[in-house]
């Protein structure tokens, strides 16, 4: 009985010590990167907003603004938002946009590196027909699906929108700061000695745009990548550091907690659009190669 106690002390601590920072330690990752796409969608679920009223399908509520009304819910997916494919020999996430939707990690994570492939498709749907094609990996991700607009939850989002990609936005009980100024259109990230501003919370800007675009053509693949170390995280776009994200935290009951884990989820708002090659490895710094994008940030 000793020696079975000691074997499960030993097995407790290895599992503690070896994923420190991943609050489900059942899903394998290692210090390499691991693939979180698979045909299946194995590690991930959908929660389903609301339709807009354009939208073809029967039994179901459709409201012309789809920040209310009935949401869809839970891996309830008529349309088919959310698929996969294989082009030569490639696994491909299909956003076809048209209902807005989280595809969301069933796990949580801390302390990483997370990378994938995105472009743009060409189709566009009601209520964003006359506006930017618009996507997003919202991480962090706590508390209720719907929390925003009936369809997302509580996050800090990397913004992935035509010349926007890499903006910083937090939604609903998220907090972070970011050194930027208020301009012309809204607040923007421009130089190291702006002010430090606090986006989230009431009466407070939720929305922090990068200082120039450093994303590829439409149709083109962009790398996109999130790396979270504790209560900071940096936005990378095509290997460029666009925005540094500190002290993330979290409303709960009035009070503020630290951020610095939660569920991934992928959007689909309004624009086709495809991602593959999603990764992820776990970190305990950032790479040194962002450091001076960080002391400044």
């Amino acid at each position: 009985m000793k020696l079975i106690n000691n074997y499960f002390l030993l097995t407790l601590i290895f599992s503690v010590t070896t994923l420190p920072s991943f609050a489900q330690s059942d899903f394998k990752i290692t210090k390499n990167f691991q693939a979180l796409l698979d045909k299946d969608l194995s590690y991930w679920e959908l929660f389903v907003g609301v339709p807009h009223t354009s939208v073809e399908l029967e039994g179901h509520p459709k409201s012309e603004n789809v920040h209310v009304g009935k949401p869809l819910g839970l891996n309830n997916d008529p349309k088919k938002i959310m698929t996969v494919s294989e082009e030569d020999g490639e696994l491909i996430l299909n956003v076809s946009g048209e209902i807005y939707a989280g595809l969301t990690s069933k796990y949580e994570f801390g302390n990483y590196h997370l990378k994938a492939l995105f472009k743009w498709g060409e189709k566009k749907w009601a209520p964003r027909l006359d506006k930017k094609r618009d996507n997003g990996i919202l991480y962090h991700c706590h508390g209720e699906h719907g929390a925003f607009w009936n369809v997302w939850m509580s996050s800090l989002e990397l913004q992935i929108q035509e010349h926007d990609m890499g903006d910083f936005v937090t939604l609903v009980n998220a907090r972070a700061e970011v050194k930027s100024k208020k301009g012309k259109h809204g607040y923007k990230v421009t130089g190291v000695d702006d002010e430090v501003i606090q986006y989230g919370g009431k009466g407070n800007p939720g929305y922090c745009h990068i200082t120039e675009h450093n994303e590829k053509p439409n149709g083109e693949w962009n790398l996109v990548e999130v790396i979270c170390v504790e209560d900071q995280s940096i936005h990378i776009v095509n290997g460029k550091v666009v925005m540094v994200v500190k002290n993330a935290r979290k409303a709960v009951n009035g009070k503020e907690e630290k951020l610095t884990e939660g569920k991934i989820q992928l959007q689909s708002e309004g624009a086709e659009a495809y991602f593959k090659d999603i990764q992820i490895k776990s970190v305990n710094k950032f790479p040194k190669k962002y450091k001076k994008a960080i002391t400044q940030g």
